[in-house]
């Protein structure tokens, strides 16, 4: 597997430092490329089509995979996009996005839905989280930010809920370092593989 190693190495910063750096070098034709296979690998989420169907999902920002064509492709296929809305450290508040002539510039530079904004507890109502990671491995561990807000947020989503760290295909690794808090993935979404299973 082509990817970011290091071999015997526990520290979080290192990987992401190492990870980010990586991003960085990023081709913008690769990352534009990417970002067009997940929204078609979005598109083709499968979903229950029996009631109404709400997706938690993110506006890339900082050279994380995906774009708005992939919030659109949700949407397409007939799901409500919920996106978290910035604000004080905690569980993450969220807004329905409506489409890109919606969206706002927010805290931190992020784009946010000019909705009304909903409180924590909107993330039970999704049935797929798509979650920005800089790595997963293939135990379903994730590695963020560093930042904690799904730390703090996930507790409350369904526990039937399918968890999806999005990531690039090398950033699925063999193993990360995993702290007592950390809540595994079910599935990795990468631009060439698609949908993969986690932790069998």
């Amino acid at each position: 597997m082509v990817g970011v190693e290091i071999a015997g190495r526990t520290d979080k910063r290192e990987w992401r430092a190492r990870l980010l750096a990586r991003r960085a070098g990023v081709d913008p034709a690769v990352h534009e490329a990417e970002a067009d296979a997940l929204a078609g690998a979005a598109s083709r989420l499968a979903f229950d089509a029996t009631g109404e169907v709400w997706v938690a999902a993110y506006v890339p920002a900082g050279g994380e995979p995906g774009s708005l064509a992939m919030l659109d492709a949700l949407r397409n296929a007939g799901a409500r996009v919920l996106l978290p809305v910035t604000g004080v450290p905690g569980p993450l508040d969220w807004a329905e996005y409506s489409g890109s002539a919606a969206l706002r510039r927010a805290r931190y530079g992020l784009l946010e839905p000019v909705g009304p904004a909903l409180s924590p507890a909107a993330i039970a109502t999704a049935t797929t989280i798509l979650i920005p990671a800089l790595a997963v491995d293939r135990r379903g561990v994730r590695l963020g930010r560093g930042a904690g807000y799904y730390d703090r947020t996930l507790p409350a989503a369904r526990p039937d809920a399918r968890l999806i760290a999005v990531v690039r295909d090398e950033e699925l690794l063999d193993r990360l370092p995993e702290e007592p808090h950390d809540r595994r993935m079910g599935w990795a979404l990468t631009p060439d593989a698609g949908l993969t299973r986690l932790g069998e």
